[in-house]
């Protein structure tokens, strides 16, 4: 599935809706509450600081698709094409990191 995919299953989605999307500095909050929430699953899983017998239990991948959605609203309020700005990030990457890594 390509980010595009994404995109339009998430414009789908909040279409039906009023307002569609949040203004960016809410969406924003938003990713933040929910990046927030992956960290603490990773903290649970291979960090110090344990689930309390009384929390429930989240899925890592679910709190990873979480942050996809909020990413996707906000790539779609400002009408971004997720597709050609990965594009571009991975080759400027390629680019710049060439010789920077050890290679297998």
């Amino acid at each position: 599935m390509a980010l595009k995919d994404i995109q339009n299953d998430v414009e789908k989605w909040t279409s039906q809706w009023k307002p569609q999307y949040w203004q960016p500095h809410e969406i924003l909050a938003r990713l933040t509450e929910e990046v927030g929430e992956l960290a603490r699953e990773v903290n649970h899983i291979w960090g110090p600081k344990k689930k309390k017998s009384t929390e429930e239990t989240n899925e890592l991948s679910q709190e990873m698709a979480d942050v996809l959605f909020t990413i996707c609203c906000l790539a779609n309020s400002q009408k971004i094409d997720l597709d050609t700005a990965w594009k571009k990030m991975i080759q400027k990457y390629e680019e710049r990191d060439k010789n920077r890594y050890e290679k297998k």
